[in-house]
């Protein structure tokens, strides 16, 4: 458990290894700016972590003792976002984006009611901001002013013995918070870290709390560690912690050893990722669930074609439903889901029945370049070739049919036009002052 001490430990310029030749150029110029202007500011969160374990972050994120509203009148390319409490985008060329926030007191998920509190409550100290944060690897501050780097939560010495820890009582953060359970995860497979054995504790007994979080923050979670690079090791850690089975309830009925080849499915995406190659949610939920869908309907087994097919095919549509019924899954990516794995039995038994080429009738189909490109995936897991030039493709949106309109209502809209047009409010006829 973390001290909650106000008092923080500075590391001066010679005993930390963070260089302000690796800090993303805008991030400097919206710090600088914010200092000279008579505020406080600090690159904070992964930026610093990355920076101090010598990796390239993927965002410089920004602290400051302004508000938006003086954040905003400092920088005219910038915007506000958020509803509970309001960060600052500051854009530059390249559509590139400087995310700036106000420090901030607490964590709206450690409030002991359901109240917002008012606005004049939410903003605090750099001690406060760093509290709030979930793990002390990622409450770090680095500051320009004397190039310290700034610790109130022992970060700095998680980060040189490799622990990923929760800020605070681990108990307390995850029931206030259960999501944080994944975020520990998360870092923890990205960095090659191990979980802290209280906040590990605290992730099994609390594992279940999960299912009491919106379904869209469990499936932006998921997604994040789905889309990253280190997704094989992250699966191995929510079937180590019992989360898989919490999040997937089908793996709970399942042996330990019918899943041992999902982290290998999830190291094929995990290595396009590397390349920039962009694997489809689909895909990456497919595999995700391929071992369960393998094991409980004998999918290699299943027919492929005819009534029986057919009803396979809906019976697993229906089965996915109720595993991903908590994740705010769309319908489309589920119907992608099930082409993609009931596919798998036909393209298997045609691989290893010794032909050279496939079926002409097969190649015809209009998602066969994607399925095939699936079954490659997983042939690689499962120790065949590597699998290359793949395609894939987005599940096709669902669109609303407009209704037509009726010849009266493009006539009131002309005439709405035109009256817009002329009216002396937008400067006559031809937008100039009649005055």
């Amino acid at each position: 458990m973390t001290t909650l001490s106000p008092e923080a430990k500075i590391i001066p310029r010679d005993s930390h290894p963070i260089s302000r030749k690796n800090i993303d150029r805008e991030a400097l110029k919206v710090m600088y700016r914010l200092r000279d202007k008579g505020f406080s500011s600090y690159l904070v969160g992964g930026g610093v972590r990355d920076l101090y374990l010598d990796r390239t972050p993927k965002d410089f994120d920004i602290s400051t003792s302004a508000r938006p509203g003086e954040i905003c009148n400092l920088f005219r390319n910038s915007r506000t976002i958020g509803r509970r409490f309001r960060l600052v985008q500051v854009f530059f060329k390249g559509n590139h984006i400087v995310e700036v926030s106000t420090l901030r007191s607490s964590s709206e998920y450690d409030l002991d009611d359901e109240e917002v509190l008012p606005a004049n409550n939410t903003f605090g100290t750099l001690a406060e901001d760093a509290f709030r944060r979930d793990l002390t690897i990622n409450s770090l501050f680095y500051e320009i002013e004397n190039f310290t780097v700034i610790d109130y939560t022992g970060g700095v010495k998680d980060l040189q013995d490799g622990i990923v820890r929760l800020v605070g009582e681990a108990e307390k953060r995850l029931i206030r918070d259960p999501v944080r359970a994944l975020r520990a995860i998360r870092h923890a497979a990205r960095l090659g870290f191990t979980v802290e054995p209280v906040t590990w504790e605290a992730i099994l007994s609390h594992r279940d709390k999960l299912l009491l979080c919106p379904d869209s923050r469990l499936r932006d979670e998921m997604c994040k560690d789905l889309k990253g690079v280190a997704a094989a090791d992250w699966a191995a850690l929510l079937v180590k912690s019992g989360i898989l089975a919490v999040m997937f309830p089908g793996y709970a009925s399942l042996a330990a050893g019918d899943y041992n080849d999902l982290p290998r499915l999830l190291a094929v995406s995990d290595r396009l990722h590397k390349k920039e190659i962009v694997v489809p949610e689909h895909i990456l939920f497919a595999l995700l669930l391929l071992p369960w869908v393998r094991t409980k309907f004998d999918l290699y087994n299943a027919p492929v074609r005819g009534q029986e097919a057919f009803l396979f095919s809906r019976n697993l549509r229906a089965a996915l439903d109720v595993q991903l019924c908590h994740l705010n899954i769309s319908r489309s990516i589920k119907e992608a889901m099930t082409t993609l794995l009931t596919s798998l039995p036909m393209l298997r038994n045609h691989a290893h029945s010794g032909d050279q080429d496939w079926p002409k009738k097969l190649k015809r189909k209009s998602y066969f370049p994607e399925v095939l490109s699936f079954f490659q995936m997983v042939e690689e897991a499962c120790g065949g070739p590597i699998a290359e030039d793949l395609v894939f493709s987005k599940p096709a949106a669902k669109v609303r049919s407009a209704r037509p309109r009726r010849r009266s209502d493009r006539s009131r809209s002309r005439s709405r036009r035109s009256a817009r047009a002329t009216s002396p409010r937008r400067g006559g006829i031809f937008g100039l002052s009649e005055g």
